[in-house]
């Protein structure tokens, strides 16, 4: 992501999840003018970049095929991209998705899968030449060493990028809390992120997950305090981005993470 300013800052993506289903919603925002005005308020609020996704990815999620998730989306995206300033992420596992949605001008796909689910979607991004966010993810939370081995997935994941032409400078990485992870590995990712280093941006998409279910025992629509406590430590940490539902809570208080990490 050559235009961020990644070791310096920690960018904020704002999620806007056009689905009825969302773990964290609830489909507050299914409906292209909801999901718009949505956008709109995150990019007021000081969002970075927005991650629109179209089919819900929380645990026991209902798959939807590739044109209604394209209905969904693409719509959102066009009229993001014609009527605020801001980067748009595609949230998508589906190459076919995701070159839709580069098509109705996506800058970067956000792939749960890490480029492994979809053999097409690397040779996607590399074709549109579009910054793309690999994540880590296991059929099976099962380990034999927890963080080497997602280091060395994560590995796996950069190199089927760069085989397909992806940039260099267009990878970052996401070592995907809340998927093929136990709450206790959750927690240790956030602990010892630095150790997944490997000379890549890094995002974190913490935000309302069950880790803080675990470690707090609070429901969904309890967590955004502690989903602040977790985006901080994940930009004092040196993360270059942080996954949000809400912005205007995060923003101050990850700037003021990186400016203590910095100093």
């Amino acid at each position: 992501m050559k235009n961020f300013d990644v070791k310096n800052k920690t960018y904020i993506m704002g999620i806007v999840n056009v689905t009825p289903d969302s773990f964290s919603d609830g489909g507050r925002w299914y409906g292209q003018d909801a999901a718009v005005e949505h956008a709109r308020k995150l990019a007021e609020e000081g969002a970075d970049i927005i991650d629109v996704g179209g089919e819900s990815t929380r645990p026991g999620y209902i798959p939807v095929s590739d044109e209604e998730e394209i209905r969904r989306v693409v719509p959102v995206i066009e009229r993001i991209k014609k009527e605020l300033s801001v980067p748009v992420s595609v949230d998508t596992y589906k190459s076919a998705v995701a070159r839709a949605a580069l098509e109705a001008g996506a800058d970067m796909v956000n792939d749960i899968w890490g480029f492994k689910k979809d053999k097409d979607m690397a040779r996607v991004a590399a074709e549109y030449g579009a910054a793309c966010c690999l994540m880590h993810n296991r059929e099976r939370a099962e380990y034999s060493s927890f963080i080497p081995d997602v280091k060395s997935d994560l590995e796996e994941c950069v190199n089927i990028a760069l085989r397909a032409g992806v940039k260099q400078e267009n990878i970052i990485l996401d070592p995907g809390i809340g998927f093929a992870k136990t709450p206790v590995h959750n927690l240790i990712v956030l602990n010892r992120l630095e150790e997944l280093d490997l000379g890549y941006p890094v995002l974190v998409g913490a935000s309302r997950k069950s880790l803080i279910g675990y470690a707090l025992n609070l429901p969904v629509e309890r967590r955004e305090e502690a989903s602040v406590a977790a985006a901080v430590i994940a930009a004092y940490k040196g993360a270059a981005f942080v996954r949000v539902h809400n912005v205007a809570a995060h923003r101050n208080a990850v700037d003021m993470a990186r400016a203590v990490a910095k100093a």
